[in-house]
């Protein structure tokens, strides 16, 4: 059967993504960010997953006011890196895995979480900056990707113990797909960061080691934060953790496995106006 055999969680900024893409890594103001993301290539390359399930946001490039829809879930068998204004970024399409994408979906919705199933979108920086982080500049992504879109842009918003709720569905439904698959699931977005009002480029340090702390050691209460608690303490952005819940809930713990080993941990401020974190889980 297929399992998943890590989580890996990580911002998304699209100033990182523009940094990469104009050369800039190695500039004093980058060059911090980017070297915290040296032991993540490098565990990539060593732990090279045959598909990855990456949660991010979509920024009103696949969905807009139009059409909102809360977990969307791409099963298509490439997509495209989005035009945000500036440009598609010079990266890789992203190639689906259509048959493991549609069998999440068959699973999850028949344990009762409503998903949209996409057939046809591209994808933006909230998927892309993440690849490029952990990947590099490839020609190629190292592997499929199924993109799986969790809307916190426009509320209302799914709860943080909604999104835990849901990894443990992915969990079962990526266990019960009859293929041997070396999965990884990536929780993304965030950390606290507001960019907009009169508390535009807040970050809150405390807020985001305790969450760390939580994430790795105590689930149940990081799943457990109120969503006011995200947006008075991180910002109104700093929703976006939530997603990396999703990641966490599909670890062999919650499940009554044993604890995942921490095998990376990284955080700085700032990069662009926000806090970067960075960990990765390997399932035990």
């Amino acid at each position: 059967m297929a399992r998943i055999t890590a989580s890996v969680y990580t911002s998304h900024v699209p100033a990182i993504g523009a940094a990469l893409d104009l050369g800039k890594t190695q500039e004093p103001y980058w060059q911090p960010v980017f070297q915290g993301y040296e032991f993540g290539k490098q565990w990539m390359k060593d732990n090279k997953p045959d598909v990855i399930f990456l949660v991010y946001n979509d920024h009103a490039t696949a969905f807009s006011l139009e059409m909102i829809p809360t977990f969307a879930i791409g099963t298509a068998a490439e997509f495209q890196p989005a035009d945000e204004g500036w440009g598609p970024r010079p990266v890789p399409k992203v190639i689906g895995h259509p048959d493991l994408a549609s069998h999440i979906a068959q699973s999850v919705i028949q344990q009762d979480f409503d998903l949209t199933i996409v057939n046809k979108m591209d994808v933006d920086h909230g998927l892309t900056v993440p690849l490029s982080l952990m990947c590099g500049q490839p020609e190629a992504w190292p592997c499929p990707v199924i993109p799986f879109a969790v809307n916190v842009v426009q509320y209302p918003v799914p709860s943080g113990r909604r999104c835990y709720n849901l990894g443990q569905a992915i969990r079962k439904a990526v266990e019960s797909f009859d293929e041997d698959l070396n999965v990884h699931i990536w929780g993304t977005g965030g950390m606290s960061h507001q960019l907009q009002g009169p508390r535009a480029g807040l970050i809150n340090k405390d807020f985001d080691n305790a969450f760390l702390d939580k994430l790795i050691n105590d689930p149940e209460a990081a799943a457990s934060i109120p969503h006011i608690d995200y947006v008075r303490e991180a910002g109104s952005e700093g929703i976006e953790l939530v997603m990396w819940l999703i990641a966490r809930g599909a670890m062999a713990d919650v499940a009554g496995g044993a604890k995942p080993k921490v095998v990376q941990r990284f955080y700085h401020v700032p990069a662009s106006n926000t806090a970067v974190g960075h960990l990765i889980l390997e399932n035990s």
